[in-house]
């Protein structure tokens, strides 16, 4: 089968996104299928025999861009309007990417015929063109984005934040027409299958469920680094409202007479705003850190490999995950394969994530996160059992191999249907 993936930021930082694109096309190489992949910046890695093809961007949300630096570089109208929306706060990366990734696959079907288009969460117009080629086209759903967008509202401050923040997402009413009319939708869970028929009223009968894998050859425990295990840990892009870097830090100064430490893996820099001519601020998360009087307690790596993630996951005695929503939860899932205990939150697919290897408690609230904290913390017996729980029940469920075996399944689904 000849695959075409599509992610509009594929990067591994750019969240799950870039994640799903590299282990999925690795799997389809590995299992025999032609694969290629169309991406713009930040672009993912791809594993050997994955064709990788580069499009541009003139958007200024990523950092080192601005208006004046990408002025001269616009081509077309796609350009112009991606340029001149990003610069007054809308987010045009997923618009603009559509209609460019339909020119270059046009251009490819000159060359080769594809079987089908597997969109990564981008869904902008484009893809509808693209079912003019008479190529069957679907997308997944990492979860729908009216959460996130929930999310920041429910922590903007004032009505000017509010106001800037309905405007960045005013594409979700594209990506919900656009989810509609696609062959099928896959997601990874059966929480965000319920919100993508919710808030996208995408029906029922065209949504497939297909659970993320995790790769144990890397996420396993080190048992070097866990003989010394000590404090919390936490993975997150700490802007993003929804990954509840707020309740935790609150958490951790009801605790602050124990002296718990937490170590927040975030790639700080890149997510902070940024300002044209002015660059980048504090993050969301170090302005909480100093707002709540927690700098000798919380620590920010910066961006790490996943050789050194796995160390930092080992080196903890608790990973928490304490998020309002996930439409997976990757960080939770990775924690349990390397042996770590996870305390997280009842959001959207942490259950389903986390069964029995950890604690749950409900979001937002920080008062249930400090006391499921120290009850963990001080017995031994329960992280032993949770231990060996999550390293179970990741190789049992939770394998690269087995989601795409499954993607496959919906691709062949929809190919016998037409």
């Amino acid at each position: 089968m000849r695959i075409c993936l599509l992610t509009y930021r594929g990067n591994p930082y750019s969240g799950g996104q870039g994640i799903y694109i590299y282990y999925l096309s690795r799997e389809f190489r590995r299992m025999g299928h032609e694969v290629e992949v169309i991406a713009s910046a930040p672009l993912p890695e791809v594993s050997e025999g994955v064709i990788l093809h580069q499009l541009t961007s003139s958007s200024i949300y990523h950092p080192g861009s601005s208006f004046k630096k990408n002025l001269p570089k616009v081509r077309n109208p796609i350009d112009l309007y991606e340029l001149c929306a990003s610069r007054l706060g809308v987010f045009a990366e997923p618009w603009a990417f559509s209609f460019r990734a339909y020119a270059k696959l046009k251009e490819l079907c000159t060359q080769r015929r594809f079987d089908i288009v597997h969109d990564n969460q981008g869904l902008g117009y484009g893809l509808l063109l693209m079912k003019r080629l008479k190529i069957p086209v679907i997308a997944t759903i990492h979860h729908p984005l009216p959460i996130d967008s929930q999310a920041d509202l429910e922590q903007a401050n004032g009505f000017r934040q509010r106001w800037r923040i309905k405007r960045f997402y005013s594409f979700i009413r594209m990506q919900a027409f656009v989810a509609r009319h696609l062959d099928r939708i896959i997601t990874v869970s059966q929480s965000s299958a319920r919100d993508t028929n919710l808030f996208f009223k995408v029906p029922a009968d065209r949504l497939r469920v297909v659970y993320n894998g995790i790769d144990t050859d890397i996420f396993s425990m080190n048992e070097k680094a866990s003989q010394a295990s000590d404090g919390l840990i936490m993975v997150a892009n700490t802007d993003d409202r929804k990954k509840g870097v707020l309740y935790l830090l609150q958490a951790l100064q009801l605790l602050r007479k124990d002296g718990i430490k937490l170590t927040i893996v975030d790639d700080a820099d890149r997510h902070s705003s940024y300002i044209e001519d002015v660059g980048p601020l504090p993050s969301y998360g170090f302005k909480l850190v100093r707002k709540l009087n927690l700098d000798g307690l919380v620590h920010f790596t910066g961006r790490l490999t996943r050789e050194e993630m796995v160390k930092r996951y080992s080196a903890a005695k608790i990973a928490v995950v304490p998020s309002l929503y996930e439409g997976f939860g990757l960080p939770a899932a990775e924690a349990m394969a390397c042996g770590v205990p996870v305390i997280a939150t009842t959001g959207g697919a942490l259950p389903e994530v986390v069964g029995d290897a950890g604690i749950l408690v409900p979001p937002r609230n920080a008062d249930a996160l400090a006391a499921a904290i120290k009850q963990l913390l001080a017995d031994k017996q329960a992280q032993q059992r949770m231990s060996e729980a999550g390293r179970k029940r990741v190789r049992e469920k939770f394998s690269w191999e087995q989601a795409a075996r499954k993607t496959l399944e919906v691709y062949q689904e929809v190919l016998s249907t037409r």
